[in-house]
């Protein structure tokens, strides 16, 4: 199959051979349904990262709480090598689509995400993110854009997500934009969030008893990285899994994304990488105290790809790591998926990333599909 497509940056038309999409879609087995999802991507974040983690955390995680591993393939439509927006796409629609894709396919057009199908169906949904709120990975989840780099265009459609939730850095894209002169700091106050910056509150610090949806600015632009201050996924995490469940029948999906694992693989800095993995896995471990109380509620940890080509080397121990690069950029290697709730047991195996879609859609035994208007 060939297709053209036109570089949202240059223009250029450039002509691909691409893989045809591969769609297994599991079957929905009569066990236990998940009531609620709760979706964690470690951007970034492969086996040595992991590792490095790991051994630089006393030789423990979190991670190692859950109880069914599987692998999947990151490449995305074109290109052997994914990116955060073709990566996030194929988790959020099942579908394979060109690099720098949020919520499109590889026509360019519009694709259905399993956010959106949650809200359809009455679910409330959330977003958290270290990086800024409009950054590839959770605007593929609320968001339909050509290109990745089209923050202020991303954030409109966040407008109309339904989301009770949007956490991370980012707030220029919302009341500070050059496209435009629209406020949507005010606009989000008229859809009925109550939203907070960063300036004024920590995310400790606000009062969750009479808010309805939450828009909170973590920074004016991207959050710090953990290492220098950054230190909210945790308590964001618990404060929206509350949030969502409060008296709630219909169940949740909630995204939460460790966005900065992959910042320092782009850097070749393994601090960075240890230092972020380890948050993430503090967070890691409020979530499954969460999940193995309720007893409804299925985890899923991935990345959407590797960064850095991150090694450990020769000479390392344990809290003393020595580690080299191949690459500031991402790689091409299977990603771990780890699961724990009701469903986990189709995640076992290698398979597509687009799988992890269906997976849990099937994981909320969602047979047909419910559409947007």
């Amino acid at each position: 199959m060939i297709i053209a497509l036109f570089s949202c940056d240059t223009g250029k038309k450039a002509i691909i051979t691409a893989h045809p999409q591969i769609v297994e879609k599991p079957i929905i087995k009569d066990t236990k349904k998940a009531k609620n999802i709760i979706f964690m991507v470690g951007d970034g974040m492969g086996i040595t990262q992991i590792s490095s983690g790991m051994y630089s955390n006393d030789n423990k995680l979190n991670l190692e709480r859950m109880r069914t591993i599987g692998l999947h393939k990151c490449y995305a439509y074109d290109d052997l090598i994914t990116d955060s927006a073709a990566g996030a796409t194929a988790f959020s629609s099942g579908i394979k689509t060109y690099n720098g894709a949020i919520g499109v396919g590889p026509d360019t057009l519009p694709v259905q995400t399993i956010l959106e199908e949650a809200e359809l169906r009455g679910m409330k949904t959330g977003m958290i993110a270290t990086s800024t709120i409009d950054h590839a990975t959770p605007a593929s989840f609320a968001a339909h854009n050509m290109y990745r780099k089209n923050y202020e265009e991303i954030v409109l459609d966040y407008l109309n997500s339904g989301c009770e939730i949007l956490i991370g850095g980012g707030q220029k894209s919302f009341d500070r934009r050059e496209m435009d002169e629209r406020n949507l700091t005010k606009e989000f106050v008229n859809k009925g969030y109550t939203v907070v910056s960063h300036v004024d509150k920590t995310i400790s610090e606000i009062n969750m008893t009479n808010v309805e949806k939450l828009l909170f600015y973590t920074a004016d632009s991207s959050p710090l990285p953990v290492a220098q201050g950054r230190d909210y996924l945790k308590p964001a995490s618990e404060l929206s899994i509350n949030h969502l469940n409060k008296n709630n029948d219909d169940g949740f999906f909630l995204l939460i994304e460790g966005s900065q694992i992959d910042w320092g693989g782009h850097a070749n800095d393994a601090n960075m990488i240890i230092t972020e993995m380890i948050d993430f896995d503090n967070t890691i471990g409020a979530v499954l105290d969460f999940a193995e109380k309720d007893g409804n509620t299925l985890v899923i940890i991935t990345a959407d790809h590797e960064t850095g080509g991150f090694a450990i080397q020769k000479g390392s121990k344990m809290n003393d790591l020595k580690t080299e690069f191949t690459s500031d950029y991402h790689t091409a290697d299977l990603i771990p998926v780890f699961a724990f709730g009701p469903g986990e047991e189709d995640f076992n195996g290698i398979y597509e990333n687009t799988e992890l879609y269906h997976k849990m859609r099937a994981a909320f035994g969602w047979e047909s599909k419910k559409k947007l208007d």
